[in-house]
């Protein structure tokens, strides 16, 4: 006799297309914390880029998945912080606008630097079947660098596209590029030029 149970919906409704998987690291905010104003205008001047290679993504099948610190803020959720980043205005509320997550995206809350550490994107990335990620966002040579390797400690690869990611100056950001290239032996190629699978 069938069991009249229904199943529990899947952590992933669907595979990653190219088993390709878009991560968008600390773009949504209120901006309130210290060195914001000196790394804001980086973020504001890279989120049109990091929109249209999520509009890319989401046309190829390729899930974003927003990582956002949680600052200590053991009671919050994403939702809310979208809706206070909104309400804040300026260009924090701009980039929002501009990345504002669909119904369809993926979240997780970090507690530090590295979007592994503490939260379950390892587990979400295993369920959508994704071994390769494209990493946007800042800093760069603070929370990117973290996350790309630990991302590299998984046996997952990572692509940091150039043009989507900053830091609290163009002097970091560079550096940053160069030691993603040279160390971690990462991509750097500019979101525009990132192949993706072609969606069947």
């Amino acid at each position: 006799m069938a069991s009249s149970r229904s199943e529990p919906p899947a952590l992933a409704p669907a595979p990653a297309a190219g088993h390709t998987a878009l991560l968008i690291i600390d773009m949504i905010s209120c901006w309130d914390f210290p060195d914001a104003e000196k790394l804001l205008p980086g973020a504001h001047a890279i989120a049109g880029r990091i929109a249209a290679l999520k509009a890319r993504c989401t046309r190829a099948g390729v899930p974003a998945i927003y990582v956002n610190d949680n600052r200590g803020r053991w009671r919050s959720d994403f939702p809310r912080l979208v809706e206070l980043s909104l309400a804040s205005g300026g260009a924090g509320a701009e980039i929002t606008s501009a990345l504002l997550p669909e119904e369809t995206d993926y979240f997780v809350l970090k507690p530090k630097q590295s979007a592994f550490f503490a939260t379950p994107l390892e587990l979400l990335l295993a369920y959508l079947k994704a071994r390769r990620l494209i990493v946007t966002g800042v800093a760069s040579d603070q929370c990117i660098w973290a996350s790309v390797a630990d991302a590299g400690m998984r046996d997952l690869q990572a692509i940091v596209p150039r043009d989507c990611v900053a830091s609290q100056t163009s002097t970091r950001n560079q550096r940053f590029l160069r030691q993603a290239e040279e160390a971690l032996r990462i991509s750097t190629t500019p979101g525009s030029r990132i192949r993706l699978p072609a969606r069947h």
